[in-house]
């Protein structure tokens, strides 16, 4: 089988570890596709949802909030900033959140108006994540 291990860890914890067949990322360049064998690469990734393909064809979602992504050896890690299972994700805070931001971009500076940006697009990836492992068994 053409699998390799993925670890995607946050400050705080652990959130993945396992076999895969293929990994789906978006860097700040671009996305990117890793399969088995892939050439050895550090990357920063962009807010968006990583997709993990197992071995046996399924697809999960997790929501990806910067960091870096490395290949080396058959073992891809991703080193988030923050990282969320879809069965994690509490969608009403996502939506409060989301709200939050918005609100906080119709009134921002240029500072302010970047960090409002940055916690829209978080709680936007969220919630498509969430959204996404409902309509999916």
């Amino acid at each position: 089988m053409h699998t390799y291990r993925l670890e995607i860890v946050t400050p705080e914890r652990k959130v993945f570890d396992g076999e895969i067949r293929f990994l789906s990322v978006r860097g700040i360049e671009g996305d990117l596709g890793i399969a088995k064998d892939h050439l050895p690469l550090v990357t920063p990734l962009d807010i968006h949802p990583a997709k993990l393909v197992f071995p046996d064809g399924s697809v999960k979602r997790v929501a990806v909030s910067g960091g870096f992504l490395e290949v080396r050896k058959n073992e891809v890690t991703i080193l988030a900033e923050a990282a969320e299972l879809p069965e994690e994700i509490d969608v009403d805070r996502a939506l409060r959140a989301k709200e939050r931001a918005e609100e906080a971009l119709k009134k921002a500076r240029e500072r302010e108006f970047l960090m409002a940006q940055y916690a829209l697009r978080r709680a936007l990836v969220r919630l498509d994540v969430a959204e996404d492992s409902k309509t999916k068994v």
